[in-house]
């Protein structure tokens, strides 16, 4: 696992990823959910592979919709501030973990209990960018925490916002392909 800078904003529509724009005016968003099982395991150490700067709060996600195992997962955080969502050099920490197909399981720690955003792509090639098509469109799947349902534009901040209030939690983001 490599925790990075992000790499992904590439070209920008009012200071936001053109290509998140693009699909999100075709639609291609869906749901998630935080909680479950792993909540049992809030008050204990965290999972064996957590990755990333160890803190006392961790999440773990499954990515979900996973096409293959080329590449990796990029899980970008961001911190609960819209004007930072998806902006250029703006988030806390990249997360990459190694791809598998079906469902990529993970735990990240982060810095401290607290509300974040997380955008998620398929680095299927391992060049550590979301790859676009000559017309702005992302030729790499992606999603969002919560997943929200968009028609046109990105996804509204307050949509992908995710309460993480302590150690353990779960959640599911699925991946759209173009």
């Amino acid at each position: 696992m490599m925790i990075t800078k992000p790499n992904w904003a590439g070209r920008t529509l009012a200071g936001k990823s053109a290509a998140f724009a693009a699909l999100a005016v075709c639609g291609l968003l869906g749901s998630a959910a935080v909680g479950g099982a792993s909540a049992a395991r809030a008050q204990g150490a965290a999972p064996a592979g957590c990755t990333g700067t160890a803190s006392a709060t961790w999440i773990s996600i499954d990515v979900q919709g996973v096409r293959s195992a080329a590449g990796e997962i990029a899980l970008t955080f961001y911190p609960d501030n819209s004007r930072r969502f998806l902006m250029r050099n703006s988030s806390l920490f990249v997360a990459r973990v190694p791809a598998h197909a079906g469902t990529t399981h993970t735990c990240i720690f982060v810095p401290a209990p607290g509300v974040y955003a997380i955008a998620v792509y398929h680095d299927a090639n391992g060049d550590h960018n979301l790859n676009r098509s000559g017309i702005g469109f992302p030729t790499e799947a992606y999603g969002f925490s919560n997943n929200p349902t968009t028609f046109v534009g990105l996804p509204a901040f307050r949509s992908v916002r995710l309460n993480i209030p302590r150690a353990g939690l779960n959640t599911h983001i699925t991946l759209k392909y173009p």
